[in-house]
């Protein structure tokens, strides 16, 4: 991912919202000053703002990052690019309300006619891009692992020191806030479906794989570096994650609470991943 390519995305976007710079700016959490530097390359945007500039301009978080999807269409290329059909625009919508109503209802609370109310639309236009309800939620699970990536890819690729690194990641899976909250909720509910439902654990596996691979190799980079312990990085992986898994469960189900996870986290991996014998002065938790 070229930080210049995302810039220039940014602008694009930018100029697409019809806002000027301090009211992008206010609406994306940051002063005017910090949103120049940014769009000058002195400064990096963070995921969050990247995010939020997405929805602000109303295009794909996945085309401000990597290009892929609709581009804005601004004045300056309105007259020589035609916006997609509209029905792409119209399975955006659907998908987005979808994803919004499954992860703030639940699954089984939610119907079709739902789904098409709160995308402006009708039922007729959701099952034209969906079968079924089934598809949705499969949808919108493939929806919460894009998100989740592109946020990794954004927010790590500054990072180079290993344990930082996996502390942010691990932070980046915290069940807490307006978009992580609502990723867990659907998480939780493919989970739930899938063990009475075998046709849909390849979709949860191939989800959790991705997360999981993740994890591996920010392990494995800092046992190369000396940073964590020498060993069965896989094995170490597998714990990771299912502790996240399982501590996360806790605080969406109001067991416990994001600091009781984070703080049970950092436990584990200061007594079973670092190497204290190669690394005595550890930065202190971000």
């Amino acid at each position: 991912m070229a930080e210049h390519e995302v810039r220039e995305r940014v602008r694009r976007a930018v100029d697409a919202a019809g806002r000027t710079r301090r009211e992008v700016a206010a609406a994306i959490g940051i002063d005017e000053t910090k949103l120049s530097k940014s769009l000058a390359g002195r400064r990096r945007f963070t995921a969050e703002e990247l995010a939020a500039v997405a929805e602000l301009a109303d295009v794909e978080l996945t085309w401000l990052l990597r290009g892929e999807g609709d581009a804005p269409v601004t004045a300056a290329t309105d007259l020589i690019e035609d916006p997609r059909p509209e029905p792409d625009d119209a399975r955006k919508r659907i998908l987005d309300a979808a994803w919004t109503l499954i992860a703030t209802r639940g699954y089984h609370r939610v119907r079709i006619a739902d789904v098409a109310e709160a995308a402006g639309t009708s039922s007729a236009a959701v099952h034209y891009h969906f079968d079924d309800r089934d598809a949705l939620l499969d949808q919108a699970l493939r929806h919460n692992v894009e998100l989740a990536h592109d946020r990794q890819a954004t927010t790590l690729a500054a990072i180079s020191d290993p344990r930082e690194r996996l502390l942010r990641l691990l932070e980046l899976q915290m069940p807490e806030g307006p978009v992580l909250e609502p990723e867990w909720s659907i998480w939780m509910q493919v989970w739930s479906e899938a063990v009475v439902d075998p046709g849909r654990r390849d979709l949860y596996a191939r989800g959790q794989d991705r997360w999981f691979r993740t994890v591996l190799m920010t392990l494995e980079a800092g046992a190369e570096t000396g940073v964590f312990r020498s060993g069965d990085q896989t094995l170490r992986a597998r714990q990771l994650t299912a502790l996240v898994d399982g501590l996360g469960v806790g605080v969406m189900t109001g067991a416990s609470t994001p600091a009781d996870m984070r703080a049970a986290l950092h436990d584990f991996i200061d007594h079973n991943l670092v190497d204290h014998s190669l690394r005595k002065d550890l930065p202190c938790d971000p």
